[in-house]
This record gives C-alpha cells, sequence and structure tokens, in this order.
C-alpha cells in the first residue's frame, strides 16, 4: 500500500496524522536537528543534507514489504503546527507485525499530544492493515516515552541489557507490545 504526500490518515479530536507535504521541512528540521531529540536514538542529528534527503523520502512512503515504514506528520487541529511524527514500521509482513515510532519537538511535551497520535496510530494499524502485533523499543532510561506506552496499555515484554552502544556507552532497552486483540477489547486511556 503506498500513501501520497499529505494523505490524511487518522484523525483525533486535537490532531491530524497525514502524510508529510514540501512545506513541512522548515518546522521538521527545527526539531529533527535538536541534540535532545537525539538522546535516546543512538545516533547523532543529521547533517543537513542527509535530513534534507530522509525528509523527502518520506513524502511518499509505503507499507508493503517488510522494513517499509508509513510516516505520519502529526499536525495539531487548532493552529496546523507540525508537532512530531509518528510510525509504523513493517517488521514482519507474513507474522503481520509492526514497530511503534514517534519524535516529537520538545517545545510540545507534557500536553498528551505523543500518547494521542501513538493512540491514532496504532487503532489504525489493527484497523487499517490488519496487524497482529504492535511493538515499541525503547531506552530503559527514557521515561518519557515509556509513560507514552504504558499510558496506552502496552505490556513490558522484554528488559534487554546492555544491548547497543552509542560514543562508547551501553543503553539497555525494553520492548513494549500489544496484540490486537487486546487493543480492540479495551478503550484505551487517552492521556493529556
Amino acid at each position: 500500500m503506498t500513501f501520497k504526500s499529505g494523505e490524511p490518515l487518522a484523525s483525533t479530536e486535537r490532531l491530524i496524522l497525514r502524510g508529510f507535504v514540501p512545506e513541512d521541512f522548515e518546522a521538521y528540521s527545527a526539531y529533527r536537528s535538536l541534540p535532545v531529540v537525539y538522546r535516546y536514538l543512538y545516533s547523532d542529528p543529521p547533517s543537513a543534507q542527509a535530513m534534507r534527503e530522509r525528509f523527502e523520502t518520506g513524502l511518499n512512503t509505503r507499507l508493503s514489504e517488510d522494513g517499509d515504514i508509513l510516516r505520519c506528520a502529526v499536525v495539531r487541529r487548532e493552529d496546523d503546527a507540525l508537532l512530531g511524527q509518528v510510525s509504523l514500521k513493517l517488521t514482519g509482513k507474513a507474522a503481520l507485525q509492526a514497530e511503534l515510532g514517534y519524535i516529537f519537538n520538545p517545545a510540545y511535551a507534557g500536553n498528551g499530544y505523543a500518547t494521542e497520535a501513538a493512540q491514532a496510530i496504532i487503532t489504525l494499524g489493527f484497523d487499517k492493515f490488519a496487524f497482529h502485533r504492535i511493538f515499541a523499543r525503547l531506552d530503559a532510561k527514557n521515561t518519557g516515552s515509556i509513560g507514552v506506552v504504558e499510558r496506552l496499555g502496552l505490556r513490558r515484554e522484554a528488559h534487554l541489557i546492555e544491548n547497543d552502544r552509542f560514543n562508547g556507552a551501553w543503553g539497555d532497552e525494553y520492548i513494549y507490545a500489544v496484540l490486537s486483540r487486546e487493543w480492540t477489547s479495551r478503550a484505551p486511556t487517552q492521556a493529556r
């Protein structure tokens, strides 16, 4: 399945999840160039050229084969501000599994936007794409992201000890997940 630039994919009371459009680049690069955004991603901010290339690659995405990533711009309804992004990465086509991802501008932290957008894309993943399981991999020190997935009722399935290394420092990782039947059998709490 292919998605076009600007295509609306989901919405909530406060947010619209849509494909990125070229006009989003300035706001996208503003938060994607902040070192604090990369603190738990085990990488440094990309160069200006790499950021532009990554952004343009994400304008038209597909979710058909293992490794494909659906990236959605998260836009606030009231003023069309680009708050960040959420994504689903197809990790197992045969197993119907996807990985949840999200990156938000820290200027909008503390308002429940990440939780609300993550809830919307998880629902999209189960309802539209018929995934069986959606999971998130998080740095064990990333309390903000841990709060997002726990508020949504994802279960911690693993604690990987020193499984990644960046700039000479080892890091632990948590794996959280939810099955389709678990998601549809309850109404996740939406924290704001």
